[in-house]
């Protein structure tokens, strides 16, 4: 697989902004799993924690998706790895098959894409059942944002230590 980053525009308005933003995070995590063997993406990063770029990966779905399909599309859809709305039990990658860990996140980044393209404006919003609160797509992007910028620190120090791969 070959991963295509694209850096953000210099100047933009705020949604292109955003957009471009979480697209540049969204490939560098594809770029962080590159060339890695199915061992190394389960390595974990310091037991007892299972922490792992597959487990990244499969986490970052389940985010992708709770946010744009469950709460900004209103769509009735469980999680992907965890019936009880689990989020940890994606790190969970002993069982974890790669190519149905990648897929599912793919799908869902491209639903999301289609939900945040679809909204009239970042004003859109949606209802997020835990917090009992509305929120706007706005709040999703930044949020989302904020995901992938923590965890791609994270993907930095476990691809770091796989292979001494730094940068990207």
């Amino acid at each position: 697989m070959e991963t295509e980053r694209i850096g953000p525009p210099l100047r933009a308005g705020e949604r292109e902004t955003l957009r471009a933003f979480l697209d540049f995070h969204r490939a560098t995590l594809a770029l962080k799993c590159e060339g890695l063997t199915d061992e190394q993406l389960r390595r974990r990063a310091s037991p007892p924690s299972t922490l792992s770029l597959l487990g990244l990966v499969r986490h970052l779905a389940e985010v992708e998706r709770f946010w744009f399909r469950r709460v900004i599309a209103a769509e009735d859809v469980p999680l992907v790895w965890s019936d009880s709305g689990d989020f940890q039990a994606a790190y969970d990658t002993g069982g974890a098959d790669r190519a149905e860990a990648f897929e599912a996140w793919r799908r869902e980044v491209e639903h999301a894409r289609r939900i945040e393209r679809a909204a009239e404006s970042l004003d859109a919003t949606g209802h997020q059942a835990r917090w009992g609160e509305d929120v706007s797509l706005r709040l999703v992007m930044q949020h989302m944002l904020h995901e992938y910028a923590r965890h791609n620190g994270h993907a930095d120090l476990l691809r770091e230590a796989i292979d001494g791969t730094v940068g990207v």
